[in-house]
């Protein structure tokens, strides 16, 4: 069998001979990934499975009052970083329906900085301050080197 790299946890594993596509391994943090890529994807290709997800939502909060204020009270942390991206989505709307550029002129520095001593690993948002541009969720990875 062949080893090939997550691409979402960069480590190497085993392909299997059945799925010719694979690209996750078989941890269960990378199938979970996995399965929010494809439902992220579903979501924006296809209105029927959005309708769906959307009556099974509603249906849900419905069922769960209270649960998203006990949620924000548990865990302030996710709360105050969802403030934060929700005032990105709401900034990137309001130049959207005003048809205009953002009041903040673009100032920021857009190349990448170079260090060859970098070793977080994770997941993060990039968030703009000052610059107009989305948010953007990135995945650093470790890619192991391999010698033959």
């Amino acid at each position: 069998m062949e080893k090939i790299l997550c691409v979402y946890c960069g480590d190497l594993f085993d392909s299997s001979p059945r799925h010719k596509n694979q690209i996750a391994c078989r941890k269960p943090q990378c199938q979970r990934a996995k399965k929010a890529d494809w439902q992220r994807h579903k979501m924006r290709t296809d209105p029927d499975y959005k309708a769906s997800q959307e009556i099974s939502r509603k249906q849900w909060a419905k069922a769960n009052p209270g649960y998203w204020k006990k949620y924000r009270h548990k865990n302030p942390r996710k709360a105050e970083r969802n403030r934060v991206l929700q005032a990105v989505r709401n900034r990137k709307a309001k130049s959207k329906d005003a048809g205009t550029e953002m009041d903040t002129p673009l100032i920021a520095k857009m190349d990448a900085s170079k260090s060859d001593n970098f070793q977080i690993l994770g997941q993060f948002w990039i968030i703009p301050v000052i610059a107009k541009m989305d948010a953007l969720k990135v995945n650093i990875v470790k890619v192991p080197t391999c010698y033959p």
